[in-house]
């Protein structure tokens, strides 16, 4: 559990942490089981079971989960984000862009992406968020 939040948290690999700090957080690294907080609310990223904690400053990217919607980079290996899909007539093309990416074999999101985990799904949620947005229906 997040010790901030109580949020539980997924496991995140420890080399998705180590690459995503930046390069002061990395000297307090204990090479321990990290789990990845998305609650929006907290500011802590990653936490591990003795209450150590990586804030959203200690990371090298921005975390969209921790940010507001409207402008968050949803995918870290192809760029795709709300504003873009807010600009695009069918925002459903970020999502294919995605998968063609993948369905290629280019895919990096166990480092890239800072929960450490494929972002498709992410991705597919954002465009449903953007396409709400579009009708002022609230998003989350």
């Amino acid at each position: 559990m997040c010790p901030h939040s109580g949020t539980p948290g997924s496991p995140v690999d420890l080399n998705t942490v180590k690459v995503l700090l930046t390069e002061r957080a990395l000297q307090r690294i204990s090479g321990a089981p990290y789990r990845f907080c998305p609650d929006r609310s907290c500011e802590v990223v990653y936490f591990d079971r003795s209450g150590q904690v990586f804030a959203v400053q200690d990371l090298r990217v921005p975390v969209w989960q921790k940010q507001p919607f409207g402008a968050r980079m949803i995918c870290y290996c192809f760029g795709e984000n709300e504003a873009d899909m807010l600009r695009e007539s069918a925002p459903t093309q970020a999502a294919e862009r995605v998968r063609a990416h993948i369905a290629a074999g280019r895919c990096a999101c166990e480092l890239r992406n800072p929960k450490g985990s494929c972002c498709l799904g992410d991705v597919i949620a954002a465009v449903k968020r953007v396409e709400s947005s579009r009708y002022d229906l609230p998003h989350r």
